[in-house]
């Protein structure tokens, strides 16, 4: 497999032992799990597998991956294994890209508060989504749809907000009839971002009132429930980010286009240009822009650097994807099947054990020489590790 030039772990293994140190007293478990990783993903601290082409007998090692979900190497195979499990979930209809976003005072202070603001942002956008569209003003129909949660914005910075694939229709109230929505139009933002903006409100209100949120140096005042509340007003009269894409041409693109957002993380190693004196360069974009001028490079010191990739470092056990509705793991086969009934379209074929054991996988390593597929001939043993420090008196 070809290297790229420069990879987020390259700067770890650089700048991570030095920043780790000037930054012990700030720094989460999880944030050090991911960086030590990342700094060891595919290398030999992993192990990994030596092997041999029986065509033309080119050796090669394959170094075991890390798996971590914040490593920009391990995500493309994970994405696949995920879309391959999606494709049976597809409808033969429109499907449409919601995306609610959080303004900027919440972002700040959902920094501390992850597992809860988090929380509510795929909570509130779901029932957000459910409630217009069950409203027989708008759609009057049960819909379905996958949410994914990214917390950056292109420069690294913290820009919480959820992405949400939509079929353009579902079942009625009743579950008889397939409602569809009109042809290029989901539903009205300006009401989707009214009752986001209300809900989320009155959800964080309840969270601050129950005691559930932290708050530190200049929001530390926030922990009073007045000063709370004075510091929200501004928040209920501003404008909140709410927008649906056109939707998009056909099944196959829909999974396309999953794919780059299902596993993506906070910046990917090609996005990179050159870590040098000057600091670490890469490529981003600056939606503000516009044409070809939305494409620019920015420089960060490497501790900025850093700082701003471990931002979004999620806790523990919080899954970033999830299902609501009709697409909700709990009855998602028995919500597809009566759609397809509804559509007249033919049920998803069941695979059998048998044509299970016919269907042909690519191999998974090849030779980069001739293209046969290659085989295992040796283990490698990944290096133990250290649970505890080295006794300091003789070993009995």
């Amino acid at each position: 497999m070809r290297r790229l030039a420069l990879e987020v772990a390259d700067i770890f293994r650089a700048h991570g032992p030095a920043w780790r140190q000037a930054q012990q007293a700030h720094l989460s478990l999880g944030q050090l799990k991911v960086m030590s990783a990342i700094e060891q993903c595919r290398t030999a601290t992993l192990g990994g597998h030596v092997l041999c082409c029986p065509a033309c007998q080119h050796q090669d090692i394959a170094y075991n991956s890390c798996r971590n979900r914040h490593c920009p190497k391990c995500q493309a195979s994970a994405a696949k294994r995920w879309l391959d499990a999606r494709q049976t979930d597809l409808l033969p209809v429109e499907y449409y890209h919601v995306v609610f976003t959080l303004p900027a005072p919440i972002s700040a202070i959902a920094y501390y508060n992850k597992t809860i603001v988090y929380g509510l942002l795929f909570e509130i956008a779901a029932e957000t989504l459910r409630t217009i569209a069950a409203d027989p003003k708008h759609l009057g129909a049960q819909i379905g749809a996958t949410l994914v949660l990214h917390t950056w914005g292109s420069a690294l910075t913290h820009h919480p907000h959820v992405h949400g694939i939509v079929p353009g229709g579902g079942l009625s109230l009743d579950g008889e009839r397939w409602v569809s929505c009109k042809r290029g139009f989901f539903l009205s933002v300006r009401v989707l971002s009214r009752l986001f903006r209300r809900r989320f409100l009155e959800a964080l209100s309840q969270a601050q009132a129950a005691g559930q949120l932290q708050f530190f140096g200049e929001y530390a005042h926030l922990s009073d429930t007045v000063a709370f509340a004075d510091w929200l007003a501004p928040l209920r009269k501003c404008e909140w980010v709410v927008y649906a894409k056109r939707p998009f041409a056909g099944p196959e693109a829909v999974l396309a286009y999953l794919s780059r957002y299902t596993h993506r993380v906070a910046i990917a190693n090609s996005r990179l240009l050159a870590m040098d004196e000057r600091g670490v360069t890469f490529r981003w974009k600056d939606y503000r822009a516009k044409g070809r001028t939305r494409q620019k490079t920015m420089t960060l010191n490497p501790d900025e650097f850093i700082r701003r990739f471990l931002l979004h470092v999620l806790p523990s056990g919080f899954h970033r994807i999830r299902h609501v509705g009709l697409l909700a793991n709990g009855r998602r086969r028995d919500h597809l099947a009566r759609a397809r009934e509804l559509l007249k379209v033919m049920p998803e074929p069941t695979q059998t054990q048998a044509d299970a054991l016919e269907t042909t996988t690519p191999p998974t390593f090849v030779c980069p020489d001739c293209g046969a597929a290659m085989i295992i001939i040796e283990i490698l043993t990944r290096k133990p590790l250290i649970r505890a420090p080295p006794p300091q008196g003789p070993v009995p």
